[in-house]
């Protein structure tokens, strides 16, 4: 081969390496075009994306209070703990340290260090000031997670009108229930950097945006008559053998909720294991057929529509045929001729019937619905229910229940439904709208200062007339001093009345067991408190009047002490001494 072929050769390796090498560069050239200025957009959202986080910040939530400011329910932080196994290091020093720390097991601390997984749940709930010690250390290996927890200073007292707050931190049941929006708050976000570990790199966030803290709780509730009510409804439920039981106590001329107490209760900072149907509050959501205590109602839409006035007489035989069955008083007697009192003291079914087939089925059902009855109370607590009430017209309604319907029976209400209703009664005929947050608190994170919301007492309806009642309240007051003289408290004019419920079943009422109940309130001129008082199924006696009267006296005798009302005669003595 000669130097000419050679050089010819050399040259055409030379040309084709630089086509090679041009084509390689321009290739090169071309992704860069490719990804810096066509793709870079999208590149750089993707790159933002890979660095960046989003942390949500939890709001505190807001405190509650009784209406004296006692404190009843706050927030502390609690942390979950955890390790990843393959990020240990010196794991007996470490398994030595969270042992003390901790006070767990070092075998079993040390067990999770060394475990063959990824991730290992090592401790839940561990109080503040540990977990802080525990972040300290510094560990990549150990996560630290704050928990929000929801606590209760005064334990079961207040479980049913409160609820519970899950570890999601959203209300259920009760006032956190209801309240729930207000009361979480609104939560915050940061958006930040971290490394491709999954570290947070130490810059500032990019973005923060704060929360915002729920509100804070004023209630109308009052912690000592709630430990009144509590400690009374307990002893009953001992002294009587009840298997479960509900008082309320309100104000009727405001509806404001003063005491809330339903047993069985529970601890609402410990409920994971309790059974989930004494989560909701029996006093707004259980229905019962209130029995002799209805007839409240009926005599004061007998005397509202004019068809009886308290001294109407009716010849009581002892039964009277509605709609094809036959109604017969409690002890199945025949009081000859009676007044409408009379018939209210001895709580004569065969009166309430004939009152109600007095007025007819349209007047009658009319008032019951003016009373409430079917239909929300609208109090601030969660799973509320309306009752139930079948009206004229509906494929199960039947004429007989025109009659059954006066005494109780065949009707299903709420406990705040039937103390709402009678708390129309002792208000001089006008129904308030019941009531448990009485102020929020909104503090302005901008300037630190509080703006306070108050709630107002709300006007529903008016029910009955002034005039008609006055005068079932009069009549009451008669129940108490010539009937149900266990709920009398000496010095002090009460009105009220007993009831004692037969308990339906799917094969008819039940031949043994009853509902023991008593609403009543104080002094009767000028009431301060109403009080309902139920009891389903007291052993020691099934009437009402032997067990529900008793617990009234026990709660109202506490009550005129702390509430400070004197005895009727000082007490209007005083008045007229007044200018």
């Amino acid at each position: 081969m000669t130097s000419g072929t050679v050089t010819r050769h050399s040259s055409r390796r030379l040309i084709m390496l630089g086509w090679i090498l041009t084509f390689a560069f321009s290739v090169i050239v071309a992704q860069l075009v490719h990804y810096q200025i066509l793709w870079q957009p999208e590149l750089r959202d993707v790159a933002q994306e890979q660095r960046t986080w989003q942390e949500e910040l939890s709001p505190e939530r807001g405190y509650v209070f009784d209406r004296n400011g006692h404190l009843l329910a706050l927030n502390v932080v609690l942390w979950d703990i955890s390790v990843s196994p393959p990020l240990v290091n010196h794991a007996d020093e470490l398994a030595d340290t969270l042992a003390a720390l901790l006070e767990m097991p070092r075998a079993k601390v040390y067990g999770a260090l060394t475990a063959d997984a990824e991730w290992v749940p090592l401790a839940r709930f561990v109080s503040y000031e540990v977990g802080e010690e525990i972040v300290a250390l510094k560990q990549a290996s150990i996560t630290c997670e704050p928990r929000p927890m929801r606590v209760y200073p005064e334990g079961s007292l207040f479980a049913h009108a409160l609820g519970i707050v899950t570890i999601e931190g959203d209300g259920f049941c009760g006032l956190d229930g209801y309240h729930n929006q207000e009361l979480q708050g609104v939560a915050g976000r940061d958006v930040v950097e971290k490394d491709p570990a999954g570290k947070r790199l130490p810059l500032p966030a990019l973005e923060c945006t704060p929360p915002q803290a729920g509100v804070d709780l004023v209630l109308t509730l009052d912690r000592s008559i709630q430990y009144i009510a509590a400690e009374e409804l307990q002893k009953a439920i001992d002294e009587y053998g009840a298997e479960s039981g509900t008082v309320i106590i309100m104000e009727p001329q405001t509806g404001a909720v003063l005491a809330l107490v339903s047993y069985p209760d529970y601890d609402p900072g410990d409920f994971v294991d309790v059974d989930p149907r004494l989560l909701v509050d029996p006093a707004v959501s259980s229905m019962w057929e209130p029995g002799s205590i209805f007839k409240i109602i009926t005599w004061g839409a007998g005397l509202d529509s004019g068809t009886i006035s308290p001294g109407t007489t009716f010849y009581d035989d002892g039964a009277l045929e509605v709609g094809g069955r036959v109604i017969r008083n409690w002890d199945r007697r025949g009081y000859g001729l009676v007044t409408m009192t009379d018939g209210l003291v001895e709580s004569l079914n065969t009166v309430a019937s004939f009152i109600s087939t007095s007025m007819g089925k349209d007047r009658f059902y009319t008032y019951l619905r003016r009373f409430g009855f079917g239909n929300l109370t609208g109090v601030d607590l969660a799973s509320e229910g309306p009752g139930m009430m079948k009206l004229p017209g509906d494929p199960n309604w039947f004429p007989s229940e025109l009659g059954t319907n006066s005494f109780g029976q065949g009707i299903a209400v709420t406990p705040m439904q039937m103390i709402t209703a009678v708390s129309a009664v002792a208000n001089q005929g006008m129904m308030m709208k019941p009531y448990i947050a009485q102020r929020f608190i909104i503090e302005d994170e901008s300037n630190g200062e509080e703006r306070v919301i108050q709630v107002e007492p709300m006007v529903i309806r008016r029910t009955i007339s002034q005039e008609a009642a006055g005068t079932l309240t009069n009549m009451l007051v008669e129940v108490i001093e010539r009937g149900a003289t266990k709920a009398q408290v000496p010095g002090y004019r009460i009105a009220g009345k007993t009831g004692t419920a037969q308990i339906p079943t799917a094969y008819g009422y039940d031949p043994n067991d009853t509902i023991a109940s008593f609403v009543g309130f104080a002094p009767a001129d000028d009431p301060q408190f109403i009080v309902l008082i139920k009891l389903d199924r007291p052993q020691a006696s099934p009437w009402g009047s032997q067990t529900a009267a008793p617990t009234f006296k026990a709660i109202a005798e506490r009550l005129f002490a702390y509430l400070q009302i004197p005895p009727d005669e000082m007490r209007l003595a005083q008045g007229e001494q007044e200018p």
